[in-house]
């Protein structure tokens, strides 16, 4: 297939031929498996695919790229190709009753964590992921409290999924090479949750906040909000800093901050956004 990659849409389209072989032995899709790809490029794990599980849908934004998918793949078995922005798409919507969607994707550098919390949000139809970041996202997602990289990402993609980060992809597998290693990353939603979150956004406005000015200590990262004494009766030394807490912590400590909300107008919710 031969289509130009277009910077406006973040193109970086994979061709190394040991690489596509193992992104599809690392996802092991399985005959009759719903699967979804999102951004199929030029079709390079496309075709293998739809090859093992006989149906496929796509989300591509690209509409120059839908002709030749479907040329040249539709034979391989049932393709469905979406031309829509995968930002805005409802994946569940691809659902057929009550079964759970397997989600592929290389993501558009430029777009990657919207995307990722957009997913996040339709985790509860989806069995699992397995997707292409650049290597510095992926190091953020999946690290571990204490650590350089452990930030806002790291906890609000860990408190609704295990990651796990499967192996790294040189720049030379895609075209145009890309500035930056890639990694393939795998998210497997949890079902039910281990820790219970009382309100999503009251969570994803605490750790923003949290983690906003990462030199300060919690006392005053969250002054206003929470105070030191109250971050001591919950087992938080106040003069912590963001990235020691675990995504226990934060959960803990948010969905107490849901309790105080919820029995009083003292603090409001919409300061946590």
């Amino acid at each position: 297939m031969d289509h130009r990659p277009r910077k406006r849409f973040g193109q970086n389209f994979l061709h190394d031929a040991g690489t596509i072989q193992r992104l599809l032995a690392a996802i092991a899709p399985r005959p009759d498996e719903h699967l979804v790809e999102i951004g199929p490029g030029r079709g390079a794990i496309t075709g293998g695919l739809l090859a093992a599980v006989g149906r496929l849908d796509v989300i591509e934004l690209d509409r120059d790229l839908i002709a030749p998918l479907e040329r040249d793949l539709g034979s391989r078995g049932a393709l469905r190709v979406h031309q829509a922005d995968a930002l805005t798409f409802d994946l569940c919507s691809l659902a057929d009753g009550h079964e759970d969607l397997r989600l592929v994707g290389n993501l558009p550098y430029n777009i990657s964590t919207p995307l990722l919390f957009r997913f996040i949000d339709q985790a509860h139809c989806l069995c699992d992921m397995h997707l292409m970041l650049q290597r510095e996202v992926v190091d953020r997602i999946t690290a571990a409290p204490g650590s350089r990289t452990y930030g806002r990402l790291s906890v609000m993609v860990q408190a609704y999924c295990r990651a796990e980060s499967l192996f790294r992809i040189g720049p030379g597998a895609f075209t145009p090479a890309p500035k930056v290693e890639s990694a393939f990353l795998r998210l497997v939603p949890y079902d039910p949750l281990p820790e219970p979150i009382s309100d999503r956004a009251v969570l994803a406005g605490l750790v923003a906040r949290a983690f906003a000015q990462r030199r300060k200590t919690l006392r005053n990262s969250l002054a206003g909000l929470i105070t030191g004494d109250e971050l001591a009766a919950r087992g938080i030394d106040p003069s912590q800093r963001a990235e020691t807490i675990p995504v226990t912590g934060y959960i803990a400590l948010s969905n107490w901050l849901h309790e105080q909300t919820a029995g009083s107008g003292d603090r409001p919710v919409s300061g946590l956004s």
